[in-house]
């Protein structure tokens, strides 16, 4: 790598300033390239992000170009096709040969982190391009024989062309727009139901970019909200789904899916007996050991729970930073993903020490914007304030929400649920669900009534 670097770590540049290496991250960049090398999605997430000239290696930047042009061409981007490519032009003996390249694999182990990746190697890359223009800048205010007022405007063109490349991407004009907005009209980005009438009717569905917050106090069935939603996006759309449990193991997860599976409509043909959403930890419990014909109705319902494309992760210290890499990772191998489940906020956001708002802030910000990247919808459940239980009229509102400000701004739709007969067992609501849709970005408020049997967490239409 020696012949690449043209400063050095000493001596002093013509201005008596000590002169350093430019900004760059050589392992991002081996990172990169390794990835690409080792998985045939991995370049299509960064192609469109990462221009070849942020390298700074120069053998890195035509390894790169290598892997462009055949990505261009529709081809895979694997070690033998880049190292073909290479020698087909008379290029690979300037990089290093095929040992340069293999051992950019070797030191590889996934490409899950290749966004971020070529988020670093463009910050480095800008940054060497800041210097540039700041020198170039420095020139021209010695130029005393050019007019100030062009000298000014050079160097305004200058910082303008660096802010255009690294911010300006994202702004189109209106022409473009409206182009894209009416071919999603056939195909593009749909809105996916949610299977619940009453709640469609309201928020329309689930729509990639957004984020939901279900809120309520403890036993209102957020959970099972959540699970419910998240079987229905599979069996309705046919999308994988992940789940990300703070509060729930999977196994535990899993146990009230199998409940679910065996109420679900959908399986009704396969004459499957209700399975109560305790009866797994009754028979682990040695209270009511399970009978041979359970055993035999499990052994259905783990066939048809095992074909779903459902991922579970029940890291309890997981970060907004690291689902988003575990969910680019899901929607390389399936290609799509239809929902993020994320139980639930608080859990994110109480080890930090600090302001509890801010933590709390930073992580529905981190999720918001992940929908948007990813392009997904993400459910988020949270904890609201135990000011409820001493009102007479205790359904919640979004004022209850805990740190409600913060999640208000951020959240595209909130629904708070509530059920009567847990504070008035005598009540006539029995078995009724109240969601409550106390914010709709693209809908409307109201209230959605839905059937909710608790034992097994089946949550249905009323009518």
């Amino acid at each position: 790598m020696a012949e690449q670097l043209s400063f050095h770590s000493s001596g002093s540049d013509a201005y008596g300033g000590k002169l350093r290496l430019p900004p760059q991250n050589i392992e991002a960049e081996e990172a990169i390239l390794g990835g690409i090398m080792l998985d045939p999605e991995a370049i299509g997430r960064v192609s469109d992000s990462l221009i070849p000239e942020a390298f700074y290696i120069s053998a890195h930047k035509d390894i790169y170009q290598a892997a462009l042009r055949l990505y261009s061409q529709g081809k895979p981007t694997d070690l033998l096709s880049v190292t073909s490519w290479l020698t087909d032009h008379e290029i690979l003996v300037r990089i290093g040969g095929r040992n340069k390249l293999a051992t950019l694999v070797d030191r590889t182990v996934s490409a899950v982190n290749i966004d971020a990746m070529a988020g670093l190697v463009m910050e480095k890359y800008l940054r060497r391009q800041l210097i540039k223009a700041g020198n170039e800048i420095v020139h021209l205010g010695y130029e005393t024989e050019t007019e100030l007022p062009q000298v000014l405007d050079q160097a305004e063109q200058k910082v303008f062309q660096l802010s255009n490349q690294s911010f300006g991407s994202n702004t189109e004009h209106n022409s473009t727009i409206t182009i894209a907005a009416y071919k999603e009209l056939d195909s593009g980005s749909p809105i996916y139901s949610t299977g619940l009438d009453e709640l469609d009717n309201l928020m329309v569905g689930f729509e990639g970019g957004t984020l939901t917050i279900v809120a309520g106090r403890p036993s209102m069935g957020k959970s099972q909200i959540s699970l419910q939603l998240a079987l229905k996006m599979i069996l309705l759309h046919d999308l994988p789904v992940a789940i990300f449990s703070l509060e729930m193991t999977k196994k535990q997860l899993e146990y009230r899916l199998w409940s679910l599976i065996s109420v679900t409509n959908a399986y009704k043909h396969l004459g499957l007996t209700p399975l109560k959403s305790d009866r797994i930890r009754r028979h682990r419990a040695k209270f009511q050991p399970l009978a041979d014909w359970e055993f035999t109705l499990i052994a259905k319902i783990v066939d048809i729970a095992s074909e779903l494309p459902l991922y579970m992760n029940d890291s309890r210290g997981i970060t907004v930073s690291q689902i988003a890499s575990e969910c680019r990772q899901i929607k390389a191998k399936e290609g799509k993903l239809g929902l993020v489940v994320v139980d639930y906020l608080q859990m994110m956001a109480e080890d930090s020490g600090g302001n509890r708002s801010y933590e709390l802030g930073d992580v529905a910000r981190g999720l918001y914007k992940m929908a948007g990247e990813l392009d997904v919808p993400v459910l988020a459940l949270s904890q609201i304030s135990r000011g409820v239980e001493g009102r007479q009229n205790k359904r919640p509102m979004m004022s209850d929400l805990s740190q409600s400000g913060i999640l208000e701004m951020v959240a595209d739709n909130i629904i708070l649920a509530y059920r009567d007969e847990y504070y008035n067992p005598d009540t006539t609501e029995q078995g009724i669900l109240e969601l409550i849709m106390a914010k709709a970005r693209h809908g409307e408020t109201g209230t959605a009534t839905v059937f909710f049997d608790k034992s097994y967490g089946i949550i249905q239409n009323l009518r």
